[in-house]
């Protein structure tokens, strides 16, 4: 499954913590045409082309960006509570001491406009599922997202199909 890509993936022991194994995609963004594989691979591995992709803060921003670049299709912010000037929408989640919210402007995905949610990685699928909630409020269709790496060990790719999302790895890793 992508070895070529996965092989571009640094893995950082006990980062931020003792016992996480970090896996740090600055190396894969480092190599041109390792990114540039990994854009082409996230847009192949789409079943529907989407109208809009949707960014998470902050390394959803990088492979968002250019993913819809790919597919010619606009890019939906969702960044952090305060911002976003203008009118927005937010979605309070929890985090595993505490929550955090999650906004987007008013005016960013249209209702009825297929949006597809895209992150750096998928750990616990809490962030994504909060993009959705908050993407499906304004009346958007949200039934697929992608990730350059996902960690099936912590079960956030099954909370997403269980709320009806197809996730789109290019590569997992186990553990933590």
């Amino acid at each position: 499954m992508n070895e070529d890509l996965k092989a571009l993936v640094r893995t950082i022991p006990d980062y931020p913590k003792p016992g996480i194994m970090f896996r740090d995609i600055t190396t894969l963004l480092l190599d041109g045409p390792g990114f540039a594989a990994a854009i082409t691979r996230m847009a192949a591995s789409l079943a529907m082309p989407p109208d809009l992709i949707a960014g998470i803060e902050a390394r959803g921003f990088i492979f968002g960006a250019a993913l819809a670049r790919e597919l010619g299709v606009g890019l939906v912010l969702l960044r952090k509570q305060n911002k976003l000037p203008g009118p927005v929408s937010g979605v309070n989640y929890a985090l595993e001491y505490g929550q955090d919210r999650i906004e987007m402007h008013d005016d960013a995905a249209p209702a009825g406009s297929r949006v597809c949610l895209v992150d750096d990685l998928i750990a616990t699928g809490g962030t994504a599922l909060a993009g959705a909630q908050l993407l499906r409020g304004g009346g958007a269709v949200v039934t697929q997202a992608a990730f350059a790496i996902d960690l099936p060990d912590l079960g956030g790719a099954q909370r997403l199909r269980e709320a009806g999302i197809t996730p789109h790895s290019l590569m997992a890793f186990s553990g933590h």
